[in-house]
């Protein structure tokens, strides 16, 4: 496959269908909480929800409809990248990275079916929650294990992959989120599910191109062992801990995307498109088909970039192209902040400008963070600190539902205007501790960083 083993295809097409299953359901959660289920005499039939708002509003105080959909969508979004940290370290230790992941795809395919049912919205997020705990950190890690140390196709390898990753995210807002706003709500959610089977039914056709199964911390034996960690990894592991803290400021502005930015799109957007005499309004969930499309068309394009960059001796290291990211993403926010501030129904093609200098703050910051941490996590430990790195989601998902509550309570202009301020804290962050982490990241694995 392009000069790549031809597990990196299997790989590649059970990621794009995971993705499918999981932006599927993103494009829609919002506005099917907030225009449907959150409603009078609907909310009160699902499966504890009493429980949870109640908790959120012990925490937060008083919420409205939408910041109770916010908040919901963050805990899930938050959730489904920390559940990685447990499926990691169960791979390492007793299960392993294959097993894992089919485990985690028919979780998934089950919890996307449950959500066709309304009185199981919780205990479904529930299930995909687990479902991606066991899958994404493990079929990450494994991309890299078809590679051997210090093979130089593994970078392009992981670029390939992360346009699985956005085959999928591009049309689950076609294909989900046109069943959903146009058939119905479950329409969508089932379409999801179907997705998680194929990719399901992918792996475990391919499963004989994958690496084998090894649970390194655990001898034939069966005992346990543990193994003491040279000192150059402990310093690697604990630099990749301290990036996770900016990055997840990234996460947090990235995120609204499916969060308020889809109700900005639903409400304040004029989406009518005017060809050849006739007229048509884009449906709300087909501008998060924007950002996965502009990575097909940008990758290339930037990988040859950095190519040319590099023959010159003159590309970004990774701390410095991650840095470039999230300045990006404040560059994107501030578009929306002239966007908000240009009238109260602006026109779709800010939408374009914005999707655009985000895309590329994607692709300095999310690639080349699981390209860094393939190689520079000690190998008995990779899966678990590929947990770790998905933490930042995390714990950004978690920041942006919280954020995303201030939506109904501030300015749209000062909402943004905040937006570009968290993302370039991170941008100033990553810049100031550049050197100190490129010496933690420096041992036998140097020039990593």
């Amino acid at each position: 496959m392009l000069g790549h083993p031809i597990g990196l295809g299997v790989l590649f097409g059970t990621e794009m269908w995971e993705r499918f299953s999981y932006y599927g359901m993103r494009a829609l959660l919002v506005l099917y909480l907030v225009n449907h289920l959150l409603v009078p005499g609907r909310a009160e039939t699902v499966v504890g929800w009493a429980t949870m708002k109640g908790v959120l509003e012990a925490v937060l105080g008083p919420l409205s409809t939408q910041a109770l959909a916010s908040n919901v969508y963050g805990l899930y979004t938050g959730l489904a990248y920390l559940a990685p940290l447990v499926g990691g370290w169960l791979a390492d230790r007793l299960v392993g990275p294959r097993r894992m992941v089919a485990l985690g795809a028919g979780l998934m395919a089950v919890g996307h079916f449950m959500m066709a049912f309304e009185t199981l919205l919780l205990p479904a997020l529930l299930v995909l929650i687990v479902g991606t705990g066991a899958f994404k950190p493990n079929i990450a890690t494994q991309v890299g294990g078809l590679y051997a140390e210090g093979d130089p196709r593994r970078d392009r390898a992981y670029s390939i992959f992360y346009v699985g990753i956005n085959v999928g995210a591009f049309l689950a807002p076609l294909v989900c989120g046109s069943l959903g706003e146009e058939v119905g709500w479950h329409w969508g959610f089932g379409a999801a599910g179907v997705g998680m089977l194929l990719g399901l039914g992918l792996y475990l056709w391919g499963t004989r191109h994958l690496p084998p199964d090894i649970v390194r911390n655990r001898p034939a034996g069966g005992e346990t062992t543990r193994s003491r960690l040279a000192r150059e990894d402990r310093r690697a592991m604990l630099a990749l801990v301290l990036l996770c803290l900016p990055v997840t400021l990234f996460w947090a502005t990235y995120e609204q995307q499916g969060n308020t930015l889809a109700l900005w799109i639903d409400r304040y957007t004029d989406r009518t498109v005017s060809l050849l005499g006739f007229s048509a309004e884009i449906p709300v969930t087909w501008f998060q088909a924007v950002n996965p499309l502009l990575i097909f068309v940008l990758t290339p394009l930037l990988v040859e970039f950095w190519a040319r960059q590099s023959r010159r001796g003159r590309e970004p290291s990774t701390l410095s192209k991650m840095a470039l990211g999230c300045l990006g993403m404040a560059l994107a926010n501030l578009i929306m902040v002239a966007a908000a501030l240009s009238g109260e129904h602006t026109s779709w093609l800010w939408l374009i400008g914005y999707f655009l200098v985000l895309t590329l703050g994607e692709l300095y910051v999310s690639p080349i963070g699981l390209s860094l941490v393939s190689k520079v996590a000690p190998a008995t430990h990779v899966s678990l600190m590929m947990g770790v790195w998905f933490c930042t989601s995390f714990a950004g998902n978690l920041l942006a539902g919280m954020l995303g509550g201030l939506w109904s309570r501030m300015d749209k202009p000062a909402f943004f205007l905040l937006m570009a301020g968290i993302a370039a804290t991170a941008a100033v962050v990553i810049a100031a501790f550049r050197g100190p982490l490129h010496g933690l990241l420096d041992g036998r694995r140097a020039g990593a960083a």
